[in-house]
């Protein structure tokens, strides 16, 4: 299996390759906001759980451990942002560091999920949920981790 602290290298997640049966956590990183949706692996769903503000690492890992206790997650998903190429950016090391923070400190697997318009796609869909563009911008960090 390819090294997880290594974007380059890092898990993904195929549709073809199914994740260990159980409930996973999702995170969309970002420096002021982290979106969080729960999913299942089995029925390879999953839904928008919440936003996380803040940037201390204090509060946000705060609000993680709380999330992890109640939702006692087999594992966890980091959505790994990268170049329309694919090349690694500023953000791909910060998610990176995230997804190594949340491994260290809850000792859960993380895996890493290619994020490339995931934010595009979720404003998408809430406007076409009805959401104008300020509900929308309530709601997008976690659908994004959703997606």
């Amino acid at each position: 299996m390819p090294d997880p602290a290594a974007p380059d290298s890092a898990p993904s997640l195929p549709a073809s390759d199914p994740l260990p049966a159980g409930t996973w956590l999702g995170f969309d990183f970002g420096t002021r906001r982290i979106g969080v949706a729960i999913g299942e692996s089995l029925l390879r769903q999953a839904h928008p759980l919440k936003v996380i503000h803040g940037e201390g690492n204090a509060e946000r890992f705060a609000a993680i451990t709380a999330l992890i206790a109640e939702w006692q997650p087999t594992g966890l998903v980091v959505g790994l942002p990268v170049s329309m190429d694919g090349t690694p950016h500023e953000m791909t090391a910060r998610a990176t560091r995230f997804a190594n923070q949340l491994r260290g400190r809850f000792r859960l697997p993380v895996a890493f999920a290619d994020e490339r318009l995931s934010s595009v796609d979720a404003e998408g869909r809430l406007r076409q949920g009805g959401h104008d563009s300020r509900s929308a911008r309530a709601l997008v960090d976690a659908v994004a981790a959703q997606l």
